[in-house]
């Protein structure tokens, strides 16, 4: 089926289909509360709106150690929307970023990517503030993309993994509150994520953990013949902060680097920021069998007309991040 959104193909525009936003230069009383805030995504996303001068509220199920920024401990799938809205309300939030959710068993992922997004929606909607919703959604929502072309926001929505089912229906569940005029929201569907604090859930994550635990003695790396679009956490944020001002609701926005690159490459990258040799470590050729298909590639010109966004972090440059903050 072809995605419902405000532009693009036979998608319905949404019933506000555009929105006042604020001025540039207008900082007053922005208060952003991120949920997922101790994850990859939601660590940018927080350190993006700080750097601005905006106060940030960091919400996540469990506290780190010592938190850089207000910290609530709240585990939102299982907070009841009234309650969810009264924190909101009373801490006076006018943007509200959903980085919540990662990899894990089905059951799992229905609770955190649905579940979770059902209520957040319920209480941003029941919200005296009404604040804006940014919801990061995930290009794993198109299921297999052709070889060789970029998708678009317009194309055809056929998720062949749990985590694309999943992560497709909370979006359709922003998405149609948006349409309904019940929420002011905008989902940015993500590209592969990378760069400082790479969940050690993802590939390249996973091989720096143990490249840092056992060095490359005796370690084989099985790498899928595969092509995928990274984006670089800290790009993501700032696409995050300009959706939350954009005067656009129930729009989605692909938000990558619009480049396909060669995952044995990036494997390469990583070996060479450890101080490895390129072959310090056999790379075996496998199939594609995760979650990130065999070719991902987006078409990013819709973030560059709505949200003036462009992509800046090189993969050498987000490697060396995945490294050092990790």
């Amino acid at each position: 089926m072809t995605e419902q959104t405000s532009t693009g193909g036979p998608a319905r525009r949404a019933r506000s289909g555009h929105r006042p936003g604020r001025a540039a230069g207008d900082r007053a009383g922005t208060t952003v509360a991120v949920l997922g805030a101790t994850g990859c995504v939601g660590r940018a996303v927080c350190a993006a709106y700080a750097r601005r001068g905006d106060r940030v509220l960091a919400i996540a199920r469990t506290a780190p150690p010592d938190p850089d920024h207000p910290f609530l401990a709240l585990d939102v799938a299982d907070t009841a929307p009234a309650e969810l809205a009264r924190i909101l309300g009373d801490a006076g939030v006018d943007t509200v970023v959903n980085a919540a959710g990662g990899w894990a068993r089905t059951e799992e992922l229905h609770r955190g990517h649905v579940q979770l997004v059902r209520r957040l929606v319920a209480a941003v909607g029941a919200t005296r503030t009404r604040p804006r919703l940014v919801h990061v959604g995930s290009v794993h929502e198109y299921g297999p993309i052709a070889e060789g072309t970029s998708v678009r926001e317009t194309a055809e929505v056929r998720p062949d993994t749990a985590y694309g089912r999943m992560k497709l229906a909370g979006s359709r569940i922003v998405l149609r509150a948006a349409q309904a005029g019940s929420v002011d929201a905008v989902v940015l569907r993500a590209v592969n994520v990378y760069g400082p604090y790479t969940t050690p859930a993802s590939f390249l994550g996973t091989l720096r953990d143990r490249l840092r635990r056992a060095g490359p003695e005796g370690l084989t790396v099985t790498v899928a013949a595969a092509r995928r679009d990274f984006v670089d956490a800290r790009d993501l944020a700032e696409a995050v902060v300009l959706a939350g001002r954009a005067p656009v609701t129930g729009e989605v926005i692909n938000i990558g680097r619009g480049v396909a690159e060669d995952v044995r490459e990036l494997v390469r990258v990583l070996l060479e920021t450890a101080g490895l040799r390129p072959d310090a470590v056999p790379l075996v050729d496998a199939p594609v069998s995760s979650n990130g298909g065999a070719w991902t590639r987006a078409d990013i010109g819709r973030a560059r007309r709505l949200l003036g966004w462009r992509p800046r972090a090189g993969v050498r440059e987000s490697i060396e991040a995945l490294w050092e903050q990790g």
